[in-house]
Parts: C-alpha cells; structure tokens; sequence
C-alpha cells in the first residue's frame, strides 16, 4: 500500500506540472518518447512500479530533474 502511495505521489507531480505547463497527455507522450497510455495510466496511479528510464523520459520532456518530479 505504502508502494502504491508512493506512485500515486508521481502521477499526481506529472499530471500537476503537465497541467501547470498546459500541454496534454498526448503531447507529453510524444515530447517523451513513450506510449498515450503509459502517461494515463502514470497519472491515474493503475501502473504499480513505473521503470526510472520511464519517470526519466518524462523528466527530460517537462525539462525538470528526477528529483523535481518525484518530491
């Protein structure tokens, strides 16, 4: 449970910053290389254990560090 917290804490970052910067889930999937549903599924907090290249990918699109996106 404590995990899924944890997650839900990242999803919640990225869909923060991704609405602060006013750009969409489909964009933020195309600037990070990586699939429409993963970023929805991120953000909805259903993926358990997001990989670091993944948290990464979405990191460098927003132009943020790792840690920036995961306080």
């Amino acid at each position: 449970m404590k995990e899924e917290k944890n997650n839900s804490k990242i999803g919640n970052n990225i869909k923060t910053l991704r609405l602060k910067l006013g750009i969409s889930q489909d964009t933020l999937s195309k600037k990070a290389n990586l699939a429409f549903h993963t970023i929805s599924k991120i953000e909805a907090g259903s993926t358990p254990n997001p990989t670091i290249e993944t948290v990464k990918k979405i990191a460098d699109a927003f132009g943020v560090s790792l840690d920036d996106l995961m306080k």
